[in-house]
């Protein structure tokens, strides 16, 4: 193995954890980690909240130090990697390089969903997804300017907490009824708009924008209503969608994501992949998902590495997920998709904390938890048990 070369495509949360976790579990090869940007992989939920909020540097969210890669004898790559060539166990970089491999995991990723709006090309229309978005972003940030955030899921919503923290006058315009509709119960939906707009956000919903307009620079959003909306900077965020380009070109199997096995195995056993554009069959929930959670990623990537490394182990862990906005810090354990009925734990109406539990047939399948690190950790337990959960010792246990 000494003399094997393990080549991990993308520098994001799962890349970082991959080669990582191949060290761990006895790689002594070469590592090489392919990444697009000039910067050492760091972390990416936190540059819609503290690092649009200037509360940190990037240099804090890096994942690990340059002296972590170097003492671990992990390259880093500025490059892009255009193509796999499996038969040869070669990938071109776009420096004009090929490299070869003994071992290769796709830790590509996601990128924004684009906005289908004439316009988007507009200066001061920004789609955030990496630090130097954010960057751009900030420049834009003038206290007392006009944001418009364009989508009301959990990038809008952090954002418009971020930029309202910076004096900025914010809208959110959601083309749904209400917002966080694809993973909320009506109950929570109500609860961050109520908040937002105590915060002097003007959440604005089934308002879907049709062009924005201006001659170099955005002035106004368009709306499909007829109305016209001042603009001095417009934020999307619309959802992201699976970097899957590669792998479909190299022939593996991708349906919303490239779809992997328990063992984190790609359609072609040689080849891994982990992350936000990996797709895995989760049991529990009837169905495959593709998770866009970092705790997920980092499991995926450290089954990855023990499967490049010939051992066996399985990617088992319930999703879980958070969201910071304001002093509010959301906490999710599992998925509500497929519920029929929820329980509430507190008063989202009038308090700042409570629980929202999601139950199908009465089962128990996921939780929001605002303000409520007990419940989370308790959810959270009980999810990963498997067993039944009577929600009455539940709701007891947790209000205690």
């Amino acid at each position: 193995m000494s003399s094997a070369r393990a080549v991990v495509v993308g520098a994001s949360h799962a890349g970082a954890q991959l080669v990582t976790s191949l060290r761990q579990e006895g790689w002594s090869g070469e590592i090489v980690l392919v990444g697009d940007e000039s910067v050492l992989p760091y972390q990416r939920p936190p540059l819609s909240k503290a690092y649009l909020a200037g509360k940190c540097s990037l240099t804090e969210l890096a994942i690990r130090s340059q002296d972590f890669y170097l003492k671990q004898g992990i390259e880093c790559l500025d490059a892009c990697v255009e193509e796999i060539d499996r038969s040869a166990r070669q990938v071109l970089l776009s420096t004009g390089d090929r490299l070869s491999y003994d071992a290769l995991a796709l830790c590509t990723g996601a990128r924004p969903r684009r906005l289908r709006a004439a316009g988007t090309q507009l200066d001061g229309v920004h789609y955030l997804r990496r630090s130097s978005d954010v960057q751009r972003i900030r420049e834009d940030a003038i206290p007392g300017r006009r944001a418009v955030i364009v989508g009301g899921g959990y990038i809008g919503l952090e954002t418009a907490a971020s930029l309202r923290a910076l004096g900025l006058d914010v809208t959110v315009l959601e083309a749904a009824d209400r917002v966080l509709e694809r993973v909320t119960a009506p109950e929570v939906s109500a609860f961050f708009t109520r908040v937002h707009q105590h915060e002097g956000v003007d959440v604005r919903t089934s308002a879907s924008v049709e062009a924005l307009v201006g001659d170099h620079r955005v002035r106004e959003a368009v709306l499909a209503s007829g109305e016209l909306m001042a603009a001095d900077l417009v934020i999307i965020g619309v959802g992201i969608e699976p970097t899957t380009e590669l792998a479909e070109a190299a022939g593996l199997a991708v349906d919303d994501g490239i779809l992997i096995d328990a063992h984190a195995r790609s359609s072609d056993p040689t080849i891994v992949a982990a992350g936000d554009c990996a797709s895995q069959d989760m049991p529990r929930y009837g169905r495959r998902i593709r998770l866009e959670s970092v705790p997920s990623a980092v499991e995926q990537a450290k089954v990855a590495a023990a499967t490049i490394c010939g051992t066996d182990k399985e990617v088992t862990a319930l999703p879980w997920f958070w969201s910071d906005q304001y002093d509010l810090k959301l906490q999710i354990a599992g998925l509500n998709t497929g519920y029929d009925d929820i329980v509430l734990s507190g008063d989202p109406t009038a308090d700042r904390d409570f629980t929202c539990y999601y139950l199908r047939k009465g089962e128990l399948i996921a939780a929001d938890c605002v303000n409520r690190p007990r419940d989370f950790m308790t959810t959270k337990r009980m999810l990963g048990q498997g067993t039944a959960v009577d929600m009455a010792a539940l709701t007891a246990e947790v209000a205690v």
